[in-house]
């Protein structure tokens, strides 16, 4: 398990009094991982970082993220079955789960939005998108 913190500029999470938002990132590739880290980290969010899906569960069942970014193609347990287990697990069901994938074929989208993610993002990554992205999904699970 890796968790990494910065305390940044500004996060719309928050104000001083409040607690940086963590966003659990289950990729089974490391370079993937690092630059998904370094973006998020200089929003000002905590990132956690789990390679499969077993160790997802485990760090989401100890202290549950505000946000999982979910590759879909995981070795072994893959995105849209660790889906299901999270939304058929009480503490983890209203966690927004957004897809993070390379799976950009006709009908993928829908396919992940149908297994249970609540939104979908493609790789490769559009770095200058992505804070944007992620802040909308949390805005939109917070009420904002």
């Amino acid at each position: 398990m890796q968790v990494y913190n910065y305390t940044p500029y500004e996060n719309f999470s928050a104000s001083p009094e409040e607690k940086p938002l963590r966003i659990l990132y289950i990729e089974d590739y490391a370079d993937n991982r690092m630059l998904i880290r370094r973006v998020l980290m200089a929003e000002g969010y905590v990132v956690v970082e789990a390679a499969n899906a077993q160790e997802a569960l485990k760090l989401a069942l100890s202290d549950p993220p505000d946000l999982i970014l979910m590759d879909i193609n995981l070795p072994e347990v893959d995105g849209y079955t660790l889906t299901a287990r999270f939304r058929s697990t009480p503490l983890l069901a209203r966690i927004p789960v957004v897809a993070l994938t390379a799976n950009v074929m006709k009908g993928d989208r829908e396919r992940v939005l149908e297994a249970g993610c609540d939104g979908y993002i493609q790789k490769p990554v559009d770095i200058d998108q992505l804070p944007w992205q992620i802040s909308k999904y949390l805005r939109k699970s917070k009420g904002f």
